[in-house]
């Protein structure tokens, strides 16, 4: 596994572990507030020996004898949430619909069995294995938060104010953004991607939307993904066209008649975005939006929609030898 081997500085006390690259699961950002003698980290990594490299990442940063005392986290996937542990004593925030839900998550329990138990002849094992096989669920589990909120909530780290508001239900049900405002900079959460499809469990697209409008309106020069590179305002509108381009062609499907397979494959069968990685999550966005259109208020189930994306990863491209 290549990870950084440093952490890039976005603004001034603001330091960025970016672990990604495209066509990959679970790299997830996580931002370094360091003020006065204080710090926060903004998400953390999605197991324990990538959590240990950031945190020996981040220590010649800390001031002396500072630990981080702050964590915020996004919304509660395990990619941004099973680091919480290795934090032993800070407060960890989330927003209430967030912690509500982290019960619906799967867990590392679950993670490890999916990777090494299910078949890997079937396209979800084998699409596990691909993606999630690298990483170490066994001995990291899940810390809920122990601070929780709705709408928004204002703390300050050293001298740096920080602003978390409220905008799912959207990627989950319980998404937060972050907000930096003297430096201009906003951590989005998974609300955007960079580089690849997004994913979206809970949605609609036009909740995702409509958080990618509030971040635009906070005036950022600097925005966050949850995942990818660093992203302009001019990046955020481009993928504001995307969503809503890919939710009238979701639309015009369901009115048609068409299953969520049919739309999720006539829209891939035309390129859409074809610039960006791991097309399959136009199938779990397009089998997202449906239930909203067909007012269908249960819970999706996040390993079914997992299991449709590998059915196409797999139809569509060659075995790997």
């Amino acid at each position: 596994m290549n990870l950084p081997d440093g952490l890039h500085q976005v603004a001034d006390g603001l330091h960025l572990w970016s672990p990604g690259h495209p066509g990959t699961w679970g790299f997830a950002n996580c931002l370094l507030i360091v003020s006065g003698t204080e710090a926060a980290l903004v998400d953390t990594p999605y197991d324990r020996p990538m959590t240990e490299a950031l945190i020996d990442l981040a220590r010649p940063l800390l001031p002396v004898g500072a630990t981080v005392g702050t964590i915020v986290n996004t919304h509660v996937n395990g990619d941004h949430t099973f680091g919480n542990g290795l934090f032993p004593g800070a407060d960890i925030i989330a927003t209430k619909a967030g912690a509500e839900h982290l019960c619906r998550e799967p867990s590392p329990q679950q993670m490890h069995f999916l990777t090494h138990a299910t078949p890997a002849d079937e396209p979800l094992g084998r699409y596990a294995r691909e993606h999630f096989g690298r990483y170490r669920y066994d001995d990291v589990e899940a810390v809920p938060p122990t601070v929780t909120f709705a709408g928004r909530y204002d703390l300050r780290i050293g001298g740096t104010d920080v602003e978390l508001i409220e905008v799912g239900p959207a990627h989950s049900a319980g998404d937060l953004i972050v907000h930096l405002p003297a430096q201009r900079v906003v951590c989005a959460g998974d609300v955007l991607f960079a580089d690849d499809h997004p994913v979206h469990w809970n949605g609609p697209l036009s909740q995702v939307a409509a958080a990618c409008e509030t971040i635009l309106a906070l005036g950022p020069e600097v925005i966050v993904p949850g995942h990818g590179p660093l992203m302009t305002p001019a990046d955020v509108r481009r993928h504001l066209s995307y969503l809503r381009e890919l939710a009238e062609r979701i639309e015009a499907g369901h009115t048609a008649g068409r299953t969520a397979s049919e739309t999720a494959a006539a829209i891939l069968a035309d390129g859409f975005h074809d610039h960006l990685g791991l097309p399959e999550r136009i199938v779990i966005l397009t089998a997202v939006e449906y239930r909203h259109l067909d007012g269908d208020l249960s819970e999706p189930d996040l390993i079914q929609l997992a299991g449709r994306a590998a059915q196409w990863a797999y139809g569509a491209r060659a075995p790997r030898a």
